[in-house]
């Protein structure tokens, strides 16, 4: 048995098909298939069910697989331990950021982590939080950039900052000559929201408790799939929205006229960094958690006299 065969099955097991496994480890269908047959004779047990289209792991394969899954993470380890005696970042770094974060994030901390830390060659992907969870669940991804918390016991979460949540609405909204607002003060019936998928949407929902309110059907039905299109929503058709304060940062004079902040204890979303309960890149996660909260404000690293909206995101 060697690391190599452990690889293998890994692979197959994400695929579901020989020739992509092979492709993906980048070696022939030939080579993959003769190293998980010596596998499976020196088990003597069979891994998986050729006899199904995909093929599937058969049950003790996918014991097999989940303990490959962790020799392979902690073999890791050894080069981890070497880089720490050597008192240098360096390695790959894969990240998943949800969409509604991504945009406004990024910008601000990484050009200076990829500045500061030349040796790490960072995998950046936007997923969805129940995309990020499947991804760090398989390994496929090593940290997640995402509103927490998911209340996941296999994943390990680091709070990182509180980010409010404002409303951006058209000129001709009742409240708007309002100050600050109450959930109340929204009218569910003029509210644009996200799609499907994004937690930000189940938040909204949750902080104007649409599920207890009549929603009218508006003559336009439409659900967003970025924050940018909602802005251009409630411009063009008028009505209500409601966005993350990371948002803000590129918004022009006339469209800040469009904002209105709730009143204290203003909704905010809690943006954690999560990884997956083996991690073992500490000292690569350190560094990405330091050069983002190098960027944040210290008004938004601190929950206090917010309140911090739940998380649905399956």
């Amino acid at each position: 048995m060697n690391l190599q065969q452990l690889e293998y099955i890994i692979a197959i097991d994400k695929y579901r098909h020989f020739v992509k496994a092979a492709e993906a480890c980048f070696v022939t269908q030939a080579t993959l298939s003769m190293m998980i047959k010596k596998l499976e004779e020196e088990l003597e047990v069979k891994i998986f069910d050729r006899s199904k289209q995909p093929v599937v792991p058969t049950d003790i394969g996918e014991k097999i697989i989940l303990q490959a899954k962790i020799t392979l993470q902690e073999a890791q380890k050894i080069k981890e331990l070497v880089n720490e005696e050597q008192d240098k970042v360096s390695g790959e770094l894969r990240i998943g950021i949800i969409p509604t974060l991504a945009p406004y994030l990024l910008p601000l901390f990484l050009p200076s982590f990829l500045k500061n830390y030349p040796l790490v060659k960072v995998q950046i992907s936007e997923l969805t939080t129940e995309e990020i969870v499947q991804r760090l669940e398989g390994n496929e991804i090593d940290a997640g950039i995402l509103a927490t918390p998911l209340e996941n016991k296999m994943l390990i979460e680091k709070p990182l900052f509180y980010e409010q949540f404002v409303v951006y609405a058209s000129k001709n909204e009742q409240f708007m000559d309002k100050k600050y607002l109450l959930a109340e003060d929204i009218d569910v019936n003029r509210l644009w929201l996200l799609e499907e998928g994004h937690c930000l949407r189940s938040q909204v929902i949750n902080l104007c408790e649409l599920k207890n309110k009549e929603k009218e059907v508006h003559q336009l039905d439409f659900a967003a799939a970025s924050i940018e299109t909602l802005k251009k929503i409630v411009e063009i058709n008028n009505g209500i929205t409601i966005i993350p304060s990371l948002a803000l940062a590129d918004m022009t004079e006339k469209q800040m006229q469009n904002i209105r902040h709730f009143k204290s204890p203003a909704p905010v979303r809690e943006i954690g960094l999560v990884t997956y309960r083996h991690f073992i890149k500490e000292k690569l996660l350190l560094s990405l958690e330091n050069e983002i909260l190098k960027f944040i404000p210290d008004e938004m690293k601190t929950s206090l006299k917010k309140e911090v909206l739940h998380v649905n995101w399956k």
